[in-house]
């Protein structure tokens, strides 16, 4: 809120035209003997409508303690709820007037869905926004994001990654200082491509960028997971339910966890983790896969005949040879072996 609106009651809708805003920040610091309370709460400036509020309390010995707190907690809060308010309002404009960035919005309900159509129309309406704006980078990259699960979700033949890929490694070329971009196109290259430091190095530019970044710290998990470094992925999972525990994306989070507790050879953390996983997104078919492994590992043969079945159900194509070619692109040795091995003790078709 500007100084001049200091202590004054404001009519919200007229500050958002002031200065040309859809969203305003607003709050107040209270103070009584060392203790200091600091509230505040975001508004839609068009409806008046509050999106999120919240308050935090500390003492003034730690008041710059406090101010980090409520930095890194306000913008991890209200960045979702402007996404989420930003979807609606797409929603509900006319097919016909949709621009790149409405198109965009679209885009990223599509891949809350997080199904293989949802992510397969996502690809389908991102590439559309790109053809209206062929320079706005963050529906490319989204569209990277979801092909690359669209690719990894499928429940039949995979889609062809090389033109994504061409994408991403274009992208790479261009400098940019969006950390959103980075983190997509970096995990694009480490998951599509195999290119796993390569992603790695932008992931990492666009956690400098935007420390805040719920998503960027995902991706870093990923590729820790890639490479075993499973203590490193923990921890980089453990930063992001404490930047967004009510992320959209919570079921990659959950089975980020049930990988690494698989490679760390905790396989009843595994499916625990994984069935929270499932939970939230049931048929989410990788997730499936590291519980069967867990299994194997636990000589847990009936349970293991059991999803056996159920991931055959929904992709019986797949066999421990399909699975070990596909992961073997970006996973190292040591890491791939516990899915594979698990797999193969757990009766799933090796051929």
């Amino acid at each position: 809120m500007p100084p001049r609106h200091k202590g004054r009651a404001v009519d919200i809708k007229q500050v958002g035209r002031e200065l040309g805003v859809r969203y305003v920040l607003e709050g107040s610091v209270r103070k009584a003997g060392d203790r200091v309370r600091i509230t505040g709460q975001l508004l839609d400036s068009d409806s008046g409508t509050h999106l999120w509020a919240d308050r935090f309390d500390g003492s003034l010995a730690d008041v710059f303690e406090l101010q980090d707190q409520v930095t890194t907690s306000v913008v991890a809060a209200i960045a979702p709820k402007i996404t989420q308010a930003e979807i609606g309002r797409a929603r509900r404009k006319p097919a016909g007037s949709l621009d790149s960035y409405d198109l965009y919005l679209r885009g990223l309900a599509l891949s809350h869905q997080f199904t293989p159509e949802s992510l397969a129309e996502a690809v389908a309406v991102l590439r559309k926004a790109m053809e209206i704006d062929p320079s706005y980078a963050p529906a490319a990259a989204l569209s990277l994001f979801c092909f690359s699960w669209w690719h990894s979700e499928a429940r039949g033949q995979r889609p062809q990654a090389d033109e994504a890929v061409r994408l991403a490694r274009r992208m790479m070329a261009d400098t940019t200082d969006d950390p959103d971009v980075l983190w997509m196109v970096g995990w694009c290259l480490a998951y599509l491509a195999g290119e796993t430091e390569a992603g790695a190095d932008l992931i990492e530019r666009g956690v400098a960028l935007n420390p805040n970044c719920a998503e960027a710290w995902l991706a870093k998990a990923y590729v820790n997971c890639f490479a075993c470094r499973n203590d490193a992925a923990i921890e980089a999972l453990q930063h992001v339910t404490r930047l967004s525990p009510l992320d959209p994306f919570g079921h990659l989070v959950k089975f980020a966890f049930a990988l690494a507790h698989l490679q760390s050879a905790r396989y009843q953390q595994a499916i625990e983790w994984a069935d929270r996983a499932l939970i939230q997104k049931p048929g989410f078919k990788n997730a499936m896969i590291v519980r069967t492994a867990a299994c194997g590992h636990l000589e847990r043969r009936d349970e293991a005949r059991e999803w056996v079945g159920r991931i055959r159900e929904i992709a019986p194509q797949l066999t421990v040879s399909s699975i070990r070619d596909f992961l073997s692109r970006f996973f190292v040795p040591e890491a791939l072996a516990y899915q594979v091995d698990g797999l193969a003790k757990a009766g799933f078709p090796r051929e």
